[in-house]
């Protein structure tokens, strides 16, 4: 993975350095991601299988898109750019839910904003070096795969995902647009 240069940010969201994102990672220091979450027509959500040599998450699930958010870039234009650069989709409609704050693991602390949109799955060409596969999952088989096989899937999304289903979650909740509770 190719070293970036992030936004350092506070509790507010406000932007008081730069980075590259090694160190980030190295200090703990807060910086932005997005989500994405992208739905079938018949209401199935891509949910990605995270690499065997990703170096957080290894061969986890995920949801569509999970991004970190450049320095000077918005969570719009980032989320954006994980849809081209993760499977190969351009000019879906993304509708913010909300922003959240989180502990993604050790030493990785983000405020992220998290969207969704509709794909079609011919249009998907995801990136084989980020991701190994795409799976299309009903939201009852994603609630009961975290429910018995917990372990199969990234803490990040688990946390999400209890969130959108309005269950108890490890985050909390900045703001909420078009939020699904």
């Amino acid at each position: 993975m190719a070293d970036e240069l992030l936004d350092i940010i506070n509790d507010e969201d406000m932007v008081i350095g730069q980075e590259m994102r090694s160190t980030v990672h190295q200090r703990g220091l807060q910086h932005r991601g997005v989500h994405v979450f992208l739905f079938t027509s018949d209401g199935k959500m891509l949910v990605q299988k995270r690499s065997a040599d990703r170096a957080s998450s290894p061969s986890l699930l995920d949801c569509s898109i999970s991004e970190h958010v450049q320095a000077g870039e918005s969570y719009f234009d980032a989320a954006m750019r994980g849809m081209k650069e993760e499977m190969g989709v351009m000019g879906i409609e993304a509708q913010p839910l909300g922003k959240i704050k989180m502990e993604y693991g050790p030493n990785d602390n983000e405020i992220s904003r998290i969207y969704e949109g509709r794909v079609k799955p011919e249009q998907v060409r995801f990136d084989p070096v980020e991701i190994s596969e795409v799976r299309y999952m009903s939201l009852e088989e994603i609630r009961e795969g975290i429910a018995n096989e917990k372990n199969l899937f990234c803490g990040w999304f688990v946390e999400i995902m209890n969130w959108y289903f309005g269950l108890p979650a490890n985050l909390i909740v900045m703001d909420l647009e078009n939020s699904p509770l």
